[in-house]
């Protein structure tokens, strides 16, 4: 159990002793919130529930605080002292030996250790990455790609059962713009002088894709009328695209358990199904000739419209119908990973959900801000617009799919990103992921050393505590501790990069650990338990690292 559990466990024992006992009288049991002190003369943790209490109390809060500390006793050895401070905050000062009972926590669960079932099996649908397969995925997909995924690991990892989904925009004008640049790129190929436009896709892998269909087919599309020829070359150049997304995306250990097609929403009459909900509900009206939602019911800045003058569906139509066909899946909760351009799509979801008779906060949306390419500092020139630009690709085989990943998460993922290529390939403490990935190799190569000198990595119940008496290795401990709660905190807030700091400074403090002490000493029994403890930190950083996706080497 988490320590902070375990202390609100004991808080609410104190609150039910006070009732009974008639030295509180209010009956309430507020939410508790324990806190770490700033400073470490004010104990290991502090809740502030004496305040919070004093209202109904009617009392002072240093008053309830004296009797909650009464009624709590000694806590079974829990923690060696209580203070009351200040106005009326509680300070626990844990007993050492406790942050030692981490250390067995850490070795019964093993990679379970961190997870926990705050999620209760709640069913969530994370849709993520979802580019147009009118190109390869680049570096910004990248990052969605690495975000996406990793906040259903720590979804999954907090008890909650997640569906990773792609959603195939195969449906629109996108798709129609790709068959009018392939078929243009297959017939220059073929020897005609063609002015490319600039609302084309411009890119060389056009090229590639038209000298296959020339390859294999030679010139019979020529003799096609022209709309027909966009069409195959619409659907060669998707399907084509798309498979290469797919493998791009296992390359970078993403997988996902559907593939949704946008185009198969039209072919069910879904699209029609999401507009006649609306309409029966009384939210849509028409102007101009076309028909609007009337999302600024529900907060939106203006309406919106479903479908225009001209009869075309718009993509905010598909985009009612695909939701509504989340939740009818029956999933509890939806999750959006959109690029930061997206903003202001927020609030017109919401209203979409709200106009189906859904919470609004049943959706998320989790947005990612755009990376910065940099080589030893300097920008990598990035062109969308010309159709040169870096790929995920180019990337993942220049620095490797772990430093990529790692690199894609150590932000908020909000914010803007640096990506330093050079610093990624570096194989020293400056770069993050080696820095991580290097302690974790270090107890690997301690427990090969300790084999050699025959010293068995002790089991539960084989080790002094006693022996681990340096404030060094009470501080592993107690960030070990902290794991749980990273996990919980990273699903709670949608927010993965929790875990790449935690990692941080969990290897940081490891090499710091190491750098000033050997592990293994002529003290046999000091040795035993100094192996248990950098073995607890091995498990953690290996399950911290299985989170984001990224391996955990036994050797570098």
């Amino acid at each position: 159990m988490i320590m902070k559990e375990r202390l609100k466990q004991h808080l609410r024992t104190a609150l039910e002793t006070c009732y009974r006992e008639d030295t509180l009288h209010s009956g309430l049991y507020p939410e508790i919130f324990l806190e770490v002190p700033g400073h470490a003369e004010h104990g290991d943790f502090a809740t502030n529930v004496a305040l919070t209490l004093a209202r109904d109390e009617k009392k002072a809060p240093r008053k309830i605080a004296e009797a909650l500390a009464a009624a709590l006793g000694k806590g079974d050895g829990l923690w060696s002292r209580i203070e009351v401070a200040g106005p009326g905050f509680i300070n626990f000062y844990l007993n050492r030996r406790c942050w030692y009972g981490v250390l067995d926590e850490v070795v019964r669960h093993g990679a379970d250790y961190g997870r926990s079932r705050i999620g209760e099996g709640k069913r969530v649908q994370l849709e993520f990455v979802s580019a147009n397969p009118t190109g390869p995925l680049h570096i910004g997909h990248g990052r969605g790609a690495a975000t996406g995924d990793a906040v259903a690991s720590v979804l999954q990892a907090a008890g909650y059962e997640v569906q990773r989904e792609y959603y195939i925009n195969d449906a629109g004008n996108q798709m129609n713009t790709l068959g009018r640049s392939l078929f243009l790129r297959y017939r220059e190929l073929l020897g005609e002088v063609i002015a490319f436009p600039a609302d084309c896709y411009q890119g060389d892998y056009l090229r590639d894709l038209a000298k296959e269909v020339v390859d294999a087919e030679g010139a019979r599309y020529l003799d096609l009328p022209e709309a027909e020829a966009v069409g195959y070359f619409a659907r060669y150049g998707g399907d084509k695209i798309l498979a290469g997304i797919d493998a791009d995306l296992k390359s970078f250990g993403v997988h996902f358990d559907d593939w949704y097609s946008e185009q198969s929403l039209y072919d069910r009459g879904a699209v029609d199904r999401g507009i006649a909900v609306l309409k029966e509900r009384g939210l849509t009206y028409e102007e101009d000739g076309a028909l609007w939602f009337r999302t600024t019911d529900f907060g939106d800045d203006k309406d919106r419209v479903l479908k225009r003058s001209n009869g075309v569906t718009t993509y905010f139509a598909s985009d009612v119908a695909y939701h509504k066909e989340k939740f009818e899946r029956g999933f509890d909760m939806v999750v959006d990973v959109w690029g930061a351009d997206h903003h202001g799509y927020v609030p017109r979801m919401k209203a979409v959900l709200a106009g189906l008779g859904q919470d609004p906060e049943s959706l998320q949306v989790i947005l990612v801000q755009l990376v910065n390419l940099l080589r030893g500092g300097s920008q990598v020139a990035m062109s969308t617009r010309s159709g040169e630009f870096v790929t995920l690709r180019e990337v993942v085989d220049e620095v490797g799919r772990d430093a990529c990943r790692f690199f894609f998460l150590m932000r908020r993922s909000d914010s803007q990103l640096d990506f330093d290529l050079e610093l990624a390939k570096q194989q020293n403490a400056e770069n993050p992921v080696y820095y991580v990935q290097y302690a974790h190799a270090r107890v690997c190569s301690i427990n090969r050393n300790a084999a050699e000198q025959k010293v068995a990595v002790p089991g539960l119940g084989e080790v002094d505590f006693d022996r681990l008496v340096l404030d060094e290795e009470l501080d592993l401990a107690r960030l070990l501790s902290r794991y749980p709660e990273t996990i919980e905190g990273a699903a709670g807030n949608f927010e993965p990069h929790r875990v790449t700091f935690y990692l941080q400074e969990l290897a940081a403090q490891f090499h710091s650990y190491y750098n000033r002490q050997r592990v293994l000493i002529d003290d046999m029994e000091t040795s035993r338990a100094r192996l248990y403890l950098v073995n607890c930190v091995r498990i953690v950083l290996e399950n911290a690292l299985r989170v984001l996706g990224i391996s955990a080497p036994e050797q570098m």
